[in-house]
C-alpha cells in the first residue's frame, strides 16, 4: 500500500523551510506573501524569484497528488475522502487565489522581457494567459467542480455485481466479455450495464451540476460557453476546437472504415448475424481470452523484461518504482476506477494506479502508465522548474510518451507474458482497439464540445445526441433492445466528470506515436533515443517543437491521418497473413 513517508526526499528545497507542511495554510500563506513582497531588481533575480515561486508549486501540488491518491486507492476511507475534500475546499482556493496574484507581479515585472525566450517562452506565455483568465468569484465555483468530480469517484468505485455467485468488481466484470461462449460475454454485459443504469439517474445530476458549474465558470470569465474558455485554459494555442472538429472529420473518413471493416470481419469470424455491444471484445476466432499474468507481482515482473528489451536504463526506472510500492495495480473493491500516473512533485517520483484483473489489456495499460512515468524520469534531474514538469507538460505531447510505449512494448510480449503465436493475437487485438478507439476519442471530444455549446440542454437532448453521434463513429454494433443502455453509455467515460476536454489529446498522440512505432520496426535505437530525447525537454517548449523533438511532424490533417490509417490496415493484414514476425 502507498506510504509517503516512506519515500526518499533527494532534492532539498532551497526557499521553503524544510519542516514547512503544505496542508497548514498560515505556513503557506507566509510563502506567498515572502514572494509578493520580494522586491525584483534584475534579470537574475526574476530567475530566482521563478525559482522559488517553482518550488512553492510543487510542495503544493504534491499535497493535493498525496491526498488523490489515498482517496482514489480507498475510496470507502472516510478520513482520505475528508483529507483530500478539505484540501480541495480550504486551501486550493485560497493559493490559487494568491498565484494569480504572483502571476500578475511577474507580467507587471520589468525584467521580464529580458528573459530567454528559448527557454522562458511557455511560462511567459502560461502567465500572461492565467492573469486574463482569473476570476475571484470562480474560486468557489472550481471548489463545487471537484467536490462534484470526487462524487463520480465516488459511486463508480462503489459499483461490484453478483455474478456467477461471486461479488465482481465492473473492471473484473470485463474479463467475461472475452470469453468464447456468446451466452456468457451477453448474460455479464447485461448484469454490468443493469448496475450501471441503477446509479444513471445519480450520475445525471451530476453531470448536470457540473455543466451549469462550469457554464458559470466560463461566463465569468467573459467567454461564451465552457468549451471556449476550456480551449483556452489548457493552453491549446496551436489548435482550435474547429481544428478538433475538422480532425473528427478526418477519423470519420479514415479510421470509422477500417473499424467497421475490423468488426464486420469479427462478426464474420464469430459465426453471428448481427454483432452487439457483448461482442466487441471476443477473439474472433472464438479462442479463449488472453491471460498474460495472475498476479500484480506478475505484471510487474513481465513489464521489466519487456522495458529490458527496449532500454535498460528505462526498464531500471520502473524497478525503482516497485522498490518504492509505488504502483498500485490490482482492481478491488472500493478502488476508484481507471488508470492514471501522478507525478509527486517534490520527491519528483512518479505513482501509478491502474485496475488490472489477468486481462492482455492491462499489460497495455501498464505500458501507457509507465510511458508516462518515463516523462517524470526524464525530467527528474533536469533542473527544469515545475511549470516544465509533471502536469504541466502538455497533455497533447505526454500523450505520445504513453501511447509510444504502448506499441514499442507490444513488441516485447513474446517470451515474457505469450508464445509467439499469443502474442501475435495481443499485438492483433490491440492494433484493432487502436484503430476503434480513434471513434471513441472523436465521439467523447465531440460530445463534449455539444454539450458545453448547449448548456441550457435537457437530458433528452443530451442522450440522443449521443446516440447520433455514437452512431457516428461507432464500430456498427447493434443496440436493439438495449436502448437505454446506450443512452447512457456516456457515463462511463471518467473524463467527462473529472477532466473535461481532456480526451483529443490521445488521437493527437496517437499520430505521433504511430510515427514513433513505425520508426522503432526499422530502427529502434533511433527511435528510442529520440524518444527519450524529447521526453527531458518536459513541457519547456511549445507542442509542435516537443513533436518535432522526437522528429514527428506537427499535422493531425486529413492526409497524415489517412496516411497512418493505411499503415495500421497493412500491418493488421501482415499479421492476419502471418507474415510480420513478431520481435523478442
Amino acid at each position: 500500500m502507498f506510504d509517503y513517508a516512506l519515500l526518499p526526499h533527494e532534492f532539498r528545497r532551497r526557499f521553503l523551510p524544510p519542516n514547512l507542511a503544505p496542508s497548514d495554510w498560515q505556513q503557506l500563506e507566509k510563502a506567498f506573501t515572502a514572494l509578493e513582497n520580494r522586491e525584483i531588481r534584475s534579470r537574475k533575480e526574476l530567475e530566482e524569484w521563478l525559482g522559488d515561486e517553482s518550488e512553492l508549486s510543487a510542495a503544493i501540488f504534491e499535497e493535493a497528488a498525496v491526498r488523490y491518491v489515498r482517496m482514489t486507492t480507498q475510496t470507502e476511507n472516510k478520513d482520505y475522502e475528508k483529507a483530500y475534500l478539505d484540501f480541495v475546499e480550504i486551501v486550493q482556493p485560497k493559493a490559487t487565489e494568491r498565484e494569480f496574484l504572483l502571476d500578475r507581479k511577474y507580467v507587471g515585472c520589468r525584467f521580464r522581457s529580458e528573459l530567454r525566450k528559448d527557454y522562458y517562452f511557455v511560462i511567459d506565455r502560461r502567465k500572461e494567459n492565467n492573469v486574463s483568465l482569473f476570476r475571484n468569484e470562480n474560486l468557489e465555483l472550481e471548489k463545487q467542480d471537484a467536490k462534484l468530480g470526487q462524487q463520480y469517484y465516488k459511486v463508480t468505485g462503489a459499483m461490484t455485481v453478483q455474478f456467477e455467485g461471486q461479488e465482481r468488481t465492473m473492471q473484473y466484470m470485463r474479463r467475461y466479455l472475452e470469453e468464447p461462449d456468446r451466452g456468457l460475454r451477453q448474460r455479464a454485459w447485461e448484469a454490468s450495464e443493469a448496475r450501471r443504469l441503477r446509479e444513471r439517474e445519480k450520475l445525471e445530476q451530476v453531470f448536470d451540476d457540473l455543466v451549469k458549474v462550469r457554464h458559470r465558470i466560463a461566463v465569468n470569465a467573459g467567454f461564451e460557453n465552457y468549451r471556449d474558455y476550456a480551449f483556452r485554459k489548457k493552453e491549446r494555442f496551436e489548435y482550435t476546437s474547429e481544428d478538433a472538429l475538422s480532425f473528427h472529420d478526418a477519423v470519420e473518413e479514415s479510421f470509422v472504415p477500417l473499424a467497421r471493416e475490423i468488426y464486420q470481419k469479427q462478426r464474420e469470424r464469430l459465426g453471428i448475424d448481427t454483432l452487439r455491444p457483448w461482442d466487441i471484445f471476443a477473439d474472433p476466432e472464438g479462442k479463449r481470452p488472453l491471460h498474460p499474468f495472475n498476479s500484480a507481482e506478475d505484471l510487474v515482473r513481465g513489464c521489466i523484461k519487456v522495458h529490458e528489451s527496449i532500454s535498460p536504463d528505462l526498464a531500471k526506472q520502473f524497478k525503482r518504482l516497485r522498490d518504492l510500492n509505488l504502483l498500485d495495480l490490482e482492481s478491488r473493491p472500493g478502488k476508484a476506477p481507471g488508470g492514471y500516473n501522478y507525478e509527486l512533485s517534490e520527491v519528483r517520483l512518479p505513482f501509478i494506479f491502474t485496475n488490472a484483473v489477468g486481462r492482455d489489456d492491462d499489460v497495455y495499460t501498464l505500458l501507457h502508465e509507465s510511458g508516462h512515468a518515463f516523462h517524470t524520469f526524464a525530467t527528474r534531474e533536469s533542473g527544469l522548474l515545475f511549470g516544465y514538469r509533471g502536469e504541466s507538460i502538455p497533455s497533447e505531447f505526454a500523450e505520445v510518451a504513453s501511447t509510444t510505449m504502448e506499441f514499442i512494448g507490444g513488441e516485447h510480449l513474446s517470451g515474457v507474458f505469450y508464445d509467439e503465436g499469443d502474442a501475435a493475437r495481443s499485438m492483433r487485438s490491440h492494433l484493432s482497439d487502436m484503430v476503434r478507439l480513434m471513434g471513441w476519442v472523436a465521439t467523447i471530444d465531440s460530445f463534449q464540445q455539444w454539450v458545453y455549446t448547449h448548456p441550457d440542454h435537457s437530458r433528452e437532448e443530451r442522450s440522443d445526441f449521443w446516440v447520433g453521434v455514437q452512431e457516428r463513429y461507432g464500430v456498427g454494433e447493434s443496440w436493439e433492445g438495449y436502448e437505454e443502455a446506450r443512452e447512457s453509455y456516456w457515463q462511463r467515460q471518467l473524463h467527462l466528470f473529472e477532466v473535461p476536454f481532456y480526451y483529443i489529446e490521445y488521437n493527437i498522440a496517437a499520430v505521433g506515436a504511430i510515427n514513433l512505432w513505425l520508426r522503432y520496426r526499422k530502427d529502434p535505437k533511433d527511435a528510442v533515443e529520440a524518444y527519450r530525447e524529447s521526453l527531458s525537454l518536459g513541457g519547456s517548449k511549445p507542442i509542435p517543437e516537443l513533436f518535432e523533438a522526437a522528429g514527428i511532424s506537427w499535422d493531425f490533417g486529413s492526409g497524415m491521418v489517412e496516411r497512418y490509417a493505411k499503415e495500421l490496415r497493412r500491418v493488421l493484414t501482415s499479421l492476419d497473413e502471418a507474415k510480420i514476425p513478431m520481435k523478442g
